[in-house]
């Protein structure tokens, strides 16, 4: 399988997550029984998860001058993604407060830090493909989609009114099911995949369903990771060449396999494996 090249533009994060056995009402509280202090960001995320299906992959965004930027800064480069696209800027890094109760389910509070000080560079012109998402200002990517020249996938997460330019620049539009219907249901977007979680996904394109593709049965352990994985994988299997449906099944098993894992940031095989079979999320 020939290796994609993939640039995000997004956010990265320091995640602050703990565990609980359920998740509080409004106005309740809990006790959590542990507590996590690690890099995430949706844009970083699926940074990582692209790299680690075995795309060469550069992420564009910004950190503080806090002391969490280097820590954001090199776990990028753990993971093999380049970082020369990461600016560092005045100020704290952004932060999420996650809650994770021990059925895989979340909740997530984001406090945007440098997140909402992220400019596009010039690199992003001649990237083959480019992924967004909305955890950084809507200006910033509505310029990355005018500056793009290449594929241009956005995960519209959190949701937000998209303008015409915007929706009409996307190839691919990746949402769950909450945002889907927050967003129209988007009849006149190019592409759009839309998850279901346990229920797995489906492909439409300018509103006519075109793929369809079940979820594998697996125990969850943290759904945290799974989206940003699904994204990731997605556009690395589109732009693969795969017809639409291998591309939604591909991407289904990999969100299927990051709900086993612990983190939002879980260890991914390579795509071609899930591609072949040789790895069964189940």
């Amino acid at each position: 399988m020939q290796r994609e090249s993939l640039t995000v533009v997004g956010s990265l994060n320091l995640d602050l997550t703990c565990r609980t056995e359920r998740l509080p009402a409004p106005g309740e509280t809990v006790t959590a029984h542990h507590l996590d202090r690690v890099p995430g960001g949706k844009g970083a995320n699926q940074a990582v998860a692209a790299a680690r299906l075995g795309a060469a992959v550069r992420m564009v965004g910004a950190v503080g001058d806090d002391d969490a930027g280097p820590v954001l800064r090199a776990a990028l480069r753990t993971a093999g993604v380049d970082d020369s696209g990461v600016v560092t800027v005045d100020g704290p890094s952004g932060t999420a407060l996650i809650a994770v109760d021990d059925r895989g389910e979340n909740q997530i509070i984001v406090v945007p830090g440098a997140n909402a000080l992220v400019r596009v560079d010039a690199g992003v012109a001649d990237a083959p493909a480019v992924l967004c998402q909305l955890e950084i200002p809507l200006p910033t990517v509505l310029a990355a989609a005018r500056t793009s020249r290449g594929f241009f996938a956005l995960n519209a997460a959190p949701a937000v009114p998209l303008p015409d330019e915007l929706r009409a620049r996307c190839d691919l539009v990746i949402v769950n099911e909450t945002e889907y219907a927050a967003l129209g249901g988007l009849p006149d977007a190019r592409l759009v995949a839309v998850t279901y979680g346990s229920r797995g996904a489906e492909l439409r394109a300018r509103g006519e369903l075109v793929a369809t593709a079940e979820a594998p049965a697996v125990r969850a352990v943290d759904s945290v990771g799974a989206g940003d994985a699904f994204c990731a994988a997605l556009v690395l299997a589109l732009r693969s060449g795969l017809d639409p449906g291998a591309a939604l099944t591909a991407a289904c098993r990999v969100g299927a396999y990051a709900v086993t894992v612990p983190g939002a940031r879980p260890d991914l095989p390579p795509l071609a494996d899930f591609l072949t079979g040789a790895v069964d999320p189940a």
